[in-house]
Formats: C-alpha cells, structure tokens, sequence
C-alpha cells in the first residue's frame, strides 16, 4: 500500500469519528446528554475535526483534486506553477487509499491530459497527454507522431518565448499539432536526441507523452501507464504562481484545459 496523503486523510477521518461517535455513545450508555460545556478536549477536538477531514476526504477521492505543476514537461500547455484541477470521477468511481474502482463511467480518451501515479514509483504522481489507446499503434521518427498508420498534422508556430521557470525553453519551435481530432500546441527543441520507435499499446494500457516532446519523462522511456494508476482528468487552471516571472499569473487563472 502506498502511504500518501490520502492514506493519512482517511485515518484522520476515521480516528476522529471514532472518538467523537464513541464519546457519544459513552454518554448515552450513562444516560447522559451530551454538552459541549464537559466535554473533553480531545474530544472537542475530534468534534471539530471530524466534519472537516470527511468533506475533505470526499471532495478530493470522488470529485477533484488539486495538482500543482512542478516541471516543464507539458509547456507550453501547462507551465510550472500552474495549479490545476482534476475531475476524480471521469475515469470511474474509486475507493480512496486502495485505489478499487467501484464504478465505470468514461473510459480515458486520446488527447486526454491526465493525471497518474507513475508506474516506476506509484507514490509520485505524473501529468501527461494520452497519447495511445488500448491496441493503438504508436510510432515516432524524425520527432513527428504516427497513430494507426495516420501521421499526425503539425503546423509551425514560430520560436517559442518562454517566460518565468520556463524561460529555458526560449527558442524551441511550437507546433499546432491535431492529435486525430484534439488540437493543441507542442514544443520540439531542434537539435536535441529523440527516440525512434514503434510500439504497439497492450490491452488495459495507455501511452503518455508531454507535449514538450524534448523535454519529457514519459512513455517513451519507460513504458505504458497501466489502467489501474489512473488518477484523474485534468481540466482546469485555477491559480499560477511563479516567483521567477510575476508571481501570480492572473493571465492563466480560468483556463480550460484541452
């Protein structure tokens, strides 16, 4: 089992029910009414905390989660310091710290960003774009995409501007790339080694990459994400904070992620 913050939210949830729920149930075995006036402070404490921790623990396990971008991997889509939401529920219910799910809903979509836990290391979560399907082939040689056979439009941009931590990345070459249907921008660094390949998606798997192509730990190096690290869809910005550009970056609170 991997021990995250989710594992400590749920035993929180549960040590607090249990001493306030026992604490009641103490009273009513004394034929006492409970007053808030006697009781202990662990127990008020637990009174207080209770409520919270479950609505907490809800919000982020069956509705969304609050990721912080940490690296450049996915410029120019999103930037470090973006802080994003991810819908829990698009891929299907599941249970919080052992990850079962328990309800089908959607099933992931090429194009879609997502977050995951990485298959190396499922304590550290990863984002990326879904790249391959289940029985998609994947090729890429000479940096362009192959899907199925389809080679995958690309449109020049110009050189990029990067601003803040991502000002190294001045100078890449964007792209307007249509992943069979799902348009979004890429950046390609020319010049920089790449890894030529052909790869045939296994059933229950899904292939990954950043859309900093150059510039991106993904499947591409150490293999497809399994269905059952899925964490979640990412769909929206709601705040960005990088102190080596302007500090808040009110220019990408709001945007919806695609």
């Amino acid at each position: 089992m991997d021990y995250d913050f989710s594992f400590y939210l749920f035993v929180a949830t549960i040590v607090t029910g249990i001493v306030w729920g026992g604490y009641l149930l103490y009273l009513k075995s004394k034929g006492e009414i409970f007053s808030e006036e006697n009781e202990p402070v662990l127990v008020e404490y637990a009174r207080s905390f209770f409520p919270v921790v479950l609505i907490v623990l809800v919000l982020r396990s069956f509705i969304a989660e609050p990721f912080r971008i940490p690296s450049g991997s996915m410029m120019p889509t999103l930037l470090v310091g973006d802080f994003i939401l991810v819908n829990k529920f698009t891929y299907g219910i599941r249970l919080p710290v052992i990850n079962k799910k328990i309800l089908e809903i959607n099933k992931p979509e090429r194009g879609d960003i997502f977050v995951f836990r990485y298959p190396k290391d499922p304590t550290v979560d990863y984002i990326k774009r879904i790249i391959g399907l289940p029985g998609d082939k994947i090729e890429y040689h000479d940096k362009r995409l192959t899907v199925n056979g389809e080679a995958i439009t690309e449109v020049s941009l110009g050189a990029y501007q990067g601003v803040g931590q991502g000002a190294d990345m001045t100078g890449s070459e964007e792209f307007h790339e249509n992943l069979t249907g799902i348009e979004h921008s890429i950046l390609i660094r020319n010049g920089a080694p790449t890894v030529e390949f052909s790869y045939q998606v296994p059933e229950g798997q899904y292939f990954a990459m950043g859309d900093n192509r150059d510039n991106s730990n993904d499947s591409r190096y150490w293999g497809t994400v399994p269905e059952a690290n899925l964490v979640g869809k990412a769909f929206f910005i709601w705040m960005n904070w990088d102190l080596q550009n302007t500090g808040i970056g009110f220019n990408r609170i709001g945007t919806i992620l695609k």
